[in-house]
């Protein structure tokens, strides 16, 4: 069974998700921002073997530590999806204009489509390609345990920015509509930041998506 516990990072706040197959103890870092010594420390207290970064997309708070930490461990750097290439490649100058920590170049070791799995021991994640809040944008979503990590798309109460250079508002409406609602009110999605909350609570008190 798929388990995880997040680790709000940066100071951005950031939730970075430390997943994990309860029966291997296979873990994958979803969106290591930065703070790698913490989230090292944390996946050593919970016993867990690091197998991957995941990454929904490449936004200075969720890919940030992406390239150090890969290093680090020899860890793939799994995602996001091609279309947020020029964020990657931008990471230096977001680290500089946000005040990170520089950022270590990298190229992902395998780049995420819409209908593609990652796996983690007997855990099986679904992808999903959701742009609008970056070209790029992904999401990785466990039908057993009902879980959905979502990055920036979708917020409780909120959703994600468009005013970044290729975020488009109509695109990540779109996104939330035709690719998060079909997978059921009953999922507990784990949003970059903030509290989590269920696919149905926002399609009924979310101000941007209720009632969609």
């Amino acid at each position: 069974m798929l388990r995880y516990q997040t680790v709000p990072v940066t100071p951005f706040a950031q939730n970075c998700s430390i997943v994990w197959c309860d029966e291997t103890m296979e873990a994958a870092f979803v969106d290591p921002g930065g703070e790698i010594p913490r989230l090292l420390q944390v996946a050593q207290r919970l016993g867990v073997v690091p197998k991957a970064i995941w990454l929904t997309h490449a936004h200075i708070d969720h890919a940030g530590g992406a390239g150090q930490l890969a290093r680090e461990l020899g860890l793939p750097i799994v995602g996001p999806h091609e279309g947020d290439q020029f964020w990657i490649d931008a990471l230096p100058k977001q680290s500089a204009m946000f005040g990170f920590p520089p950022a270590e170049p990298f190229k992902p070791t395998r780049w995420l489509h819409d209908g593609d799995t990652v796996m983690l021991g007997r855990c099986t994640l679904q992808v999903r390609h959701c742009p609008g809040h970056t070209p790029g944008h992904v999401v990785f979503f466990e039908a057993h345990s009902r879980r959905c990590f979502v990055g920036d798309v979708l917020f409780a109460g909120s959703i994600g920015r468009t005013d970044f250079p290729g975020g488009d508002y109509q695109t990540l409406i779109d996104s939330i509509t035709e690719r998060l609602w079909p997978m059921g009110d009953d999922v507990v999605f784990i949003p970059g930041h903030g509290e989590e909350s269920t696919f149905g609570d926002e399609r009924a008190d979310n101000p941007f998506v209720g009632g969609t």
